[in-house]
């Protein structure tokens, strides 16, 4: 029996008291609020809509002439996020040849004060 018990049994974990957990959750949450989500993309300028809309509907309806479209939104790269993710993959990257990298989420600092 004791042989099942060392290999099926429960295993106890070493109990962690309540403060030291609360402590723990709390330091974790407050370094999260210093920093904000950089988005990947932002609204385009309203110059842009049309040119855009056209070229979009355009390359959709492809040799379907009767076909119609309805851009609802239009977003654009966020140049600070492409300069970010560039800089970024490129030291990570080092001087190897063959390297992929793909950044999924930028981060910035909180400005306090304004």
């Amino acid at each position: 029996m004791g042989l099942f018990e060392r290999l099926f049994g429960k295993k106890q974990e070493p109990s962690i008291p309540k403060n030291e957990e609360e402590s723990a959750a709390h330091q974790s949450a407050a370094p999260a609020s210093e920093w904000e989500e950089l988005p990947a993309f932002i609204e385009a300028d309203p110059a842009e809509y049309e040119l855009v809309s056209v070229i979009a509907t355009a390359i959709a309806a492809g040799e379907q002439p009767d076909s119609k479209f309805i851009v609802k939104k239009i977003l654009k790269r966020n140049p600070e996020a492409k300069i970010v993710s560039l800089v970024a993959a490129s030291l990570a990257a080092g001087a190897i040849d063959d390297c992929q990298l793909v950044v999924k989420k930028i981060s910035k600092k909180k400005q306090i004060g304004g």
